[in-house]
């Protein structure tokens, strides 16, 4: 069997899985096992075979804790439409990527949205700088690329162009709880522009989500703000982009095969999916689904 080939059919997943293909059978019958249906046959994702599997190995099922159908960790505009639109019974209690991954650890949460930068690597979401190296069973799904920029009212009545108008006295910079990561990459934004986050005109209190901040900024209670594109169209800003970054989903890999997070993940593949991410903007989803990390 070829290592080349991304599908397996029937008769290679039963010689895979040393089955037979009638037990193969029985278990897309049941629903408890991945395959999809293309024009009448069975194919069968071997990535998704293989975690399949490994789920499987993990021990005795009464070891199997409950966790609840939370998605916790930063807010996207895109996530949060399509977890109402699936029908996954899904709930959402975003308040950063810092407290998304304290969640996960705690049992607190299924999954979480994260976009943590490390200052140092200058790389997203890595599972040591995120404390989640000792997590055997940690797996990360690939959600979407978000552009960052700067949020401001759709008139610019300040002429903000740029990171460096922001130590200006005159200018009120929104801002995120620390451990978020859009604190994180405004930090290290700051430090690339020569920027010292010390002089900066604060707005008094943090914005606890995307939502948040651009309506901080739409009310007036601040002029400027780092935020995702999307959140600057739902709230008609105007917006500068700086840079793109990942966004991933990180939860056990048991969690990967619950029928909320399966129905969740399988809306990410229709149409109507990739037509929202294109009407909220900012979003690459070429790679929606993608498994970057499986422990």
């Amino acid at each position: 069997m070829s290592e080349r080939h991304a599908y397996l059919t029937t008769a290679e997943v039963a010689d895979y899985l040393r089955l037979k293909e009638r037990k193969v059978y029985d278990l897309v019958r049941q629903g408890q096992i991945p395959c999809s249906r293309v024009t009448g046959k069975l194919l069968f994702p071997r990535q998704q075979i293989d975690l399949w599997v490994l789920n499987h190995l993990e021990g005795d099922q009464a070891q199997r804790l409950s966790v609840p159908l939370v998605v916790a960790g930063s807010q996207d505009p895109l996530l949060e439409w399509a977890i109402r639109e699936s029908g996954s019974d899904l709930a959402m209690l975003c308040q950063g990527s810092g407290d998304g991954v304290r969640r996960l650890l705690d049992g607190k949460a299924m999954l979480a949205g994260i976009h943590l930068l490390d200052a140092t690597t200058q790389r997203y979401n890595e599972p040591g700088a995120l404390g989640l190296s000792g997590m055997r069973d940690l797996l990360i799904v690939h959600w979407a690329k978000r552009r960052q920029g700067l949020l401001l009212p759709a008139d610019n009545p300040l002429k903000i162009t740029g990171l460096g108008d922001l130590k200006r006295a005159d200018v009120r910079v929104a801002h995120r709880q620390p451990d978020a990561g859009a604190a994180r990459l405004l930090s290290c934004l700051l430090q690339q522009a020569g920027v010292e986050s010390s002089t900066l005109n604060w707005a008094p209190h943090a914005s606890l989500s995307e939502d948040d901040l651009a309506l901080s900024i739409a009310q007036g209670e601040a002029d400027v703000g780092l935020g995702v594109e999307a959140a600057a169209h739902r709230q008609q800003l105007g917006f500068i982009p700086l840079c793109e970054e990942p966004f991933d989903l990180i939860m056990q890999r048991r969690s990967y095969f619950e029928p909320a997070v399966q129905q969740l993940m399988a809306f990410a593949q229709q149409a109507r999916f990739a037509e929202r991410s294109i009407q909220l903007g900012g979003y690459t989803i070429a790679e929606t689904g993608k498994i970057v990390h499986n422990a």
